[in-house]
């Protein structure tokens, strides 16, 4: 359980640093380069999540049946974040 908080945490740090990136290379219009890291976010995001199942079932032992509800909450929460960032970035 504090493992996939800590894993969970990282993806906020990840959507963050992406964000900033975002928002420094975004140019005239911060919010399109923050648009664009976003959906960065999300394939980076969508690999590590990745990552961290094959680690789980690798390594840890676990079964990929175990394993996969974690996966999709590890993924889905930042994500989740991430397309609320989304969404409140694109109406402007």
């Amino acid at each position: 359980m504090i493992h996939t908080l800590k894993v969970i945490a990282g993806g906020f740090v990840l959507l963050g640093v992406c964000l900033l990136i975002g928002r420094w290379l975004g140019g005239p219009t911060p919010a399109i380069g923050m648009i664009g890291a976003v959906k960065v976010f999300m394939a980076l995001w969508l690999v590590a999540a990745g990552i961290n199942m094959w680690v789980g079932v690798s390594k840890a032992g676990y079964s990929v049946a175990e394993e996969a509800p974690i996966f999709l909450i590890v993924f889905a929460v930042p994500a989740a974040v991430g397309l609320a960032v989304l969404w409140v970035l694109s109406r402007h």
